[in-house]
């Protein structure tokens, strides 16, 4: 029989959370089937989802928590209102949480601890009281920013007005006192829960769906599933290997929403000093987990590989790593001549980009026959 700790329920965060999940599948369908949804309310809805949802990813999450790049007032403002608006804590709250979340991942003293099981990670750590809570000492820096704490000092009323209050008087001057129940209803408690659930998924769905490219140490995963549903937070053993990076999916192709919009932003010169990891450090990370499983799998081999086997592995890694040091060097040589493009002339620039794009190819190349011969003597086990 399910027990539960009462002397442990946190239930201010209980009652809110079950209040709005029950609103969200009883009232919102009711008045659906009463009324329907008109285009109006329907954007009034993606409106309050895409500003709360990326003020929790973008504002309190790649801004605060983590400094990954510098923003303009205007930025700070709408990410603290829309943020709180969000029903997720105040960002200095959040903020702190989420540090001591990256300093003991995976261990006890992780608020969100995975290990704990999916439930706790999820929601569990809200509805109920397992440790003392994580102290503001961890965001001395954020109490110093004078937005950040006046979100603090007032996030009640800003949640309130901003979250509910300002879709209900939308609907209002849109279409009277039913449009006002229907925004309330929609964009202010479906939407909540909606948001609330993609934010929850990072903490627990991201730490079992995936693969790990760049270190097994902690058990956050790579997903392209789940960074489209959480604005490109699923490429999340990336964020916890590189986490002062503003980007998740530091590939081109990767779908991240919020490294988009800080891009963006960065080019409307309302945000400075992106933060980004150095490719070659990047590349490295995901050489080492590679050797990690090649060892872990020679160890683990049920016979010894014969001489042609290692020689061949041998070979092939030689040639990466030979390879990998001749890109490294004409990646220095290219930045160097941007930094002295006034000293270099265009023509030498131009050699430089090419010899970097030869040196790139190699590596490529070098990468996939080193993979290949791995793939050979283990059958791809050691890639998983």
């Amino acid at each position: 029989m399910l027990r539960i700790p009462w002397e442990k329920v946190r239930w201010a965060n209980s009652l809110f959370l079950i209040t709005t999940f029950v609103t969200t599948i009883t009232a919102v369908p009711l008045y659906i089937m009463r009324h329907g949804v008109d285009a109006f309310q329907f954007w009034l809805f993606f409106f309050f989802f895409i500003a709360t949802g990326l003020s929790i990813t973008l504002g309190y999450h790649r801004l605060f928590s983590h400094l990954t790049f510098h923003a303009s007032w205007p930025v700070k403002v709408f990410t603290l209102l829309f943020g709180a608006a969000a029903f997720e804590g105040s960002a200095l709250g959040w903020s702190a949480d989420h540090r001591r979340h990256h300093k003991f991942v995976d261990h006890d003293d992780d608020p969100y601890d995975i290990s704990k099981g999916f439930f706790h990670a999820h929601i569990g750590w809200l509805l109920f009281r397992t440790g003392p809570d994580t102290p503001l000492t961890w965001v001395r820096d954020l109490q110093k920013d004078k937005l950040a704490w006046w979100q603090h000092q007032f996030y009640v009323p800003l949640a309130f007005g901003v979250g509910f209050g300002l879709p209900a008087l939308i609907g209002y001057l849109w279409g009277g006192p039913t449009a006002a129940l229907g925004a309330f209803l929609m964009a202010g408690v479906a939407r909540v829960v909606f948001v609330h659930h993609m934010t929850f998924c990072i903490n627990s769905l991201c730490h079992w769906i995936g693969d790990r490219p760049y270190s097994t140490n902690c058990t956050a995963r790579d997903s392209f599933l789940m960074a489209l549903f959480t604005f490109g937070e699923g490429y999340h053993n990336f964020h916890h290997e590189f986490q002062y990076d503003y980007r998740n999916g530091v590939k081109p192709w990767q779908f991240d929403p919020t490294k988009w919009s800080i891009w963006l932003l960065h080019k409307l010169g309302l945000v400075r000093n992106l933060r980004t990891v150095p490719e070659e450090k990047i590349l490295k990370a995901q050489i080492a987990e590679q050797q990690r499983r090649i060892a872990a799998a020679l160890e683990n081999h049920p016979t010894p590989l014969s001489e042609s086997l290692q020689t061949m592995l041998h070979s092939a890694q030689q040639q990466m790593h030979d390879a990998l040091a001749h890109w490294e060097q004409r990646l220095s040589e290219y930045r160097a001549a941007k930094e002295r493009r006034h000293e270099i002339s265009r023509r030498q620039r131009r050699q430089l980009k090419r010899e970097l794009a030869q040196a790139s190819s190699q590596l490529r190349e070098a990468l996939g026959e080193w993979m290949s011969a791995h793939r050979v003597i283990f059958g791809g086990t050691a890639a998983a």
